[in-house]
């Protein structure tokens, strides 16, 4: 006589035994159904496919003879039972959740880490930027209405000059946020290959200004004098009788003469509120649209309690203001004016940095490789010491040459 702490024990034995395979086909099924269809299997269907898959497992146990099963009592079959519906609630849970959070398209080199190959990719500036093309036809995205013909086609006319030692995923991010930004796109979706060549898949804006106006703040058009040159996303201080201020640019019209530029350029529509030039003004390279400088209007995101002072104002000025990013830009361009250019290195396991210290390592004397910023677990080393320990994920930021940050990399980091 099995006493019934025993038979408890053995029944919960008895519902993990039949509810491993029970739990898997659950889990399969609600990832499958939500990832598909975008919606959530029914419990009571997921409950059904467990059990059933269940009786199957235990029919198959009954006949090689398992003894937990054939000398199951009804109170062991009644603690297998629940056992079972429990698990497959637990994974039809987690089969949806993961649905929810895998991503949507997907691309082998985007798990792999690759950027563009520098032997296939159009490569530009001695190969430190891919040149990007749209091929292929634009595809629209499900549930958004389908784009406009003129819109598609200027899409897919598209190119876009980027870092050449990305990761296709981080090339892909961009060229969607681009495109986003320079049609004012609902969304956008790209996958590139290794030879920089991008498919796009994009919906029309479903909204307008609405769109491109931040959370807890206005649009407000003013019109005065507007500076040669101003782009959406530009930031302006707008001068009134009585008070100052500052907002973002989100679309600006001027109608003074055009602003001096190279024959052979392509023209840039000074209208930015439409976002569309005439078919045969469009370039293949994508640019941002400015203005021709004049009298005009221009639509900026404000504040609430700024709105007031800009509607009441009878006269007002213009004037733009630096965003203090040139010193960043001016650092880059002094580098790759050198010849140098910056690159990322991870630390690899017992590579011949880790556990050394920089000071140790003599980079700089050996490979003529300056290490300007380390990133480990607990956050960034700016301007690293030589004291600084390298350990295996480590992420230096070196600059140097093309052919000695190659041959460094490529000694064993």
């Amino acid at each position: 006589m099995v006493s019934l702490p025993v038979d408890v024990l053995l029944g919960l034995y008895l519902g993990a035994l039949v509810g491993i395979f029970p739990a898997l086909a659950v889990w399969a099924a609600s990832f499958g159904f939500r990832y598909r269809e975008g919606l959530s299997l029914s419990r009571a269907g997921a409950v059904g496919l467990g059990l059933a898959v269940a009786a199957l497992n235990g029919a198959v146990l009954w006949v090689v003879g398992e003894p937990t099963l054939t000398a199951a009592g009804p109170l062991r079959l009644a603690l297998a039972g629940i056992l079972v519906v429990t698990v497959a609630l637990y994974a039809h849970s987690k089969g949806d959740t993961a649905a929810e959070e895998f991503p949507r398209r997907l691309s082998i080199t985007e798990f792999a880490g690759q950027g563009v190959s520098t032997d296939r990719a159009e490569l530009i500036d001695d190969g430190a930027e891919v040149r990007i093309r749209v091929v292929g036809a634009v595809a629209d995205v499900d549930g958004y209405p389908a784009l406009p013909e003129e819109l598609r086609a200027e899409i897919s006319n598209a190119e876009f000059e980027l870092p050449a030692d990305l990761r296709l995923s981080e090339l892909q991010r961009r060229v969607e946020d681009r495109l986003e930004t320079t049609y004012d796109l609902a969304t956008a979706e790209v996958d590139i290959d290794d030879r920089g060549r991008a498919q796009v898949a994009a919906a029309p804006p479903f909204s307008g200004l609405s769109k491109r106006v931040g959370g807890g703040r206005h649009a407000v058009s003013v019109s005065g004098l507007v500076p040669t040159g101003i782009a959406r996303g530009d930031e302006v201080t707008v001068i009134t009788p009585g008070a100052q201020v500052r907002g973002t640019v989100i679309s600006a019209q001027s109608s003074g003469p055009a602003a001096d530029h190279d024959e052979n350029e392509p023209d840039i529509e000074p209208r930015l509120d439409d976002g569309v030039a005439d078919e045969e003004d469009v370039p293949r390279q994508v640019r941002t649209p400015t203005t021709d400088g004049g009298e005009g209007q221009i639509t900026v995101a404000v504040t609430r309690t700024d709105v007031q002072p800009l509607l009441r104002a009878s006269e007002t000025k213009i004037v733009v203001e630096s965003r203090e990013l040139d010193r960043e830009y001016e650092v880059v361009s002094m580098l790759r004016r050198a010849g140098h250019r910056i690159q990322r290195i991870a630390v690899r396991s017992g590579g011949r940095l880790d556990g050394q210290t920089l000071g140790r390592s003599d980079l700089r004397d050996e490979h003529d490789v300056a290490v300007l910023a380390v990133r480990k677990d607990q956050g960034w080393l700016i301007a690293p010491d030589g004291e600084t320990r390298l350990e295996t994920g480590d992420e230096l930021f070196a600059a140097g040459t093309r052919e000695n940050l190659t041959a460094f990399e490529s000694g064993g980091v």
